[in-house]
């Protein structure tokens, strides 16, 4: 669906898929090292934008159907330079295996509407209104979400209305757009005007996975299509890949039927869509993040005093403080490993330390592959694609949402990754132990 509404995603998937080949080719298995090659080519982030609570609360009905579970909140009001009035919190399945056979995700971002950093009380008003007058997601729809949700599944002719009724709820929509309402909300944010300026929700972006992204980015502007001026989050290095690294083609112009101010309805353009792309590297521990927050934070002071680009500051300060193998990213705690057994001990005893277990080769480490995102990335990406930075009143106070907040209006917690990523740790180091009949020590 997404490939036919905007043809250059077809175009990305594919060279995806032509780099992520020749990547497999010149490094054999350790191209595997963060999953496999059919995950890899498989999976899939998405984003949407919902206006409301009882939009987000309807929308992660829909999505509880494929086992997809909150996890993480990002505010992205101050994320950026630009104007970018949404919170938002990322929809995945939760363990290992279920991410291994169903590796997909939705980042989904809901609008703060009432955020009066962004919005007057008479914007507030309307905008409420107009979204309260809209239904994103049918009464159909949500009562087969429920049923599979309470059910673990539904029979093939149910399964198959499910996901058309779904498919159908993320649909660009042919309704013609208040071309007064859309302009007057773009002034204020492009990202408000894609939610709130429209009837319906959509797919934002769709995103394939790449092995190896500087060269994806290179094939796609050989190819003549536009990229972003950077790839987001950490630089290309030769040590090992953290976390996320995100880029996109720009957003295209894509026509659009309006209703005018005079009454008439005509044809005219938006550009709010855009490709994106990304590779994925080491979930980092929460002492390996706060390492990463203060290279960012020592990129931005070089930048500001040498005027250098930010990739080759960024390469430096990676070098300089970051270890540049796996060994030393788990001797040092900066990232999160699973444990298998190699060879099998003569004699191990009672106890045993892990760091003995590694070193005599009896236990190798595999790193856990990053599942989620990073608000300045994910700014970074919106205003890289936004025609202005917007309108906010910094002189107001913003409107006070966080995880419990989201949590409330989800209906259901939303997961902390740091959580889900120390259980896979803790899930293969007792298996180990039921494996070797002994305790296996970590500090």
């Amino acid at each position: 669906m997404y490939g036919t509404e905007v043809p250059a995603y077809t175009t990305l998937v594919e060279v995806s898929e032509e780099v992520n080949r020749d990547f497999l080719s010149r490094r054999g298995d350790d191209a595997e090292r963060l999953g496999s090659i059919d995950r890899v080519t498989a999976e899939r982030h998405g984003a949407i934008r919902v206006g409301s609570p009882t939009e987000l609360a309807q929308v992660a009905r829909v999505f509880a159907a494929f086992g997809m579970h909150p996890v993480g909140f990002y505010d992205l009001r101050d994320a950026s330079a630009a104007s970018v009035p949404v919170v938002s919190t990322a929809f995945r399945p939760i363990t290992g295996p279920e991410l291994a056979e169903n590796p997909f995700r939705v980042f989904t971002s809901m609008l703060t509407a009432d955020d009066p950093r962004f919005f007057t009380p008479d914007q507030q008003q309307r905008l409420q209104e107009f979204l309260a007058s809209r239904t994103l997601f049918p009464d159909g729809l949500l009562e087969l979400a429920d049923q599979a949700t309470r059910d673990g599944g539904l029979e093939d002719g149910d399964a198959e209305q499910l996901l058309t009724l779904a498919t159908a709820a993320f649909e660009l929509s042919d309704e013609p757009v208040d071309h007064s309402w859309y302009r007057e909300l773009e002034a204020v944010s492009a990202v408000a005007a894609d939610i709130g300026g429209v009837a319906t929700t959509h797919i934002n972006h769709l995103t394939p996975r790449v092995l190896d992204i500087d060269e994806l980015y290179r094939r796609m502007e050989a190819r003549g299509i536009t990229m972003i001026d950077e790839i987001q989050g950490p630089p290309a290095w030769e040590g090992p890949d953290v976390l996320l690294r995100q880029t996109s083609f720009r957003a295209l112009s894509e026509e659009r039927t309006f209703r005018f101010e005079d009454g008439t309805i005509g044809p005219g353009s938006l550009r709010v869509r855009f490709g994106e792309v990304e590779q994925r590297g080491i979930a980092l521990t929460p002492a390996g993040r706060e390492l990463y927050d203060q290279m960012l934070a020592e990129i931005d002071r070089r930048k500001a005093e040498t005027g250098g680009t930010r990739m080759t500051i960024a390469r430096a300060v990676w070098e300089e403080n970051l270890p540049n193998t796996e060994a030393g990213m788990l001797e040092r705690g900066l990232g999160y490993f699973t444990f298998d057994l190699a060879k099998h001990p003569a004699d191990i005893g009672d106890t045993v330390h892990l760091r003995d277990l590694l070193a005599d080769g009896i236990v190798t480490a595999t790193p856990i592959v990053y599942e989620d995102f990073l608000p300045r990335s994910a700014a970074g990406i919106f205003q890289s694609n936004l025609t202005g930075e917007g309108s906010k009143d910094t002189a107001q106070e913003g409107v006070d949402y966080k995880q419990e907040v989201l949590s409330t209006i989800i209906g259901t917690p939303i997961f902390d990754a740091y959580d889900l990523y120390q259980a896979q740790v803790d899930d293969s180091l007792s298996r180990l132990e039921n494996t070797l009949n002994t305790t296996i020590l970590t500090d």
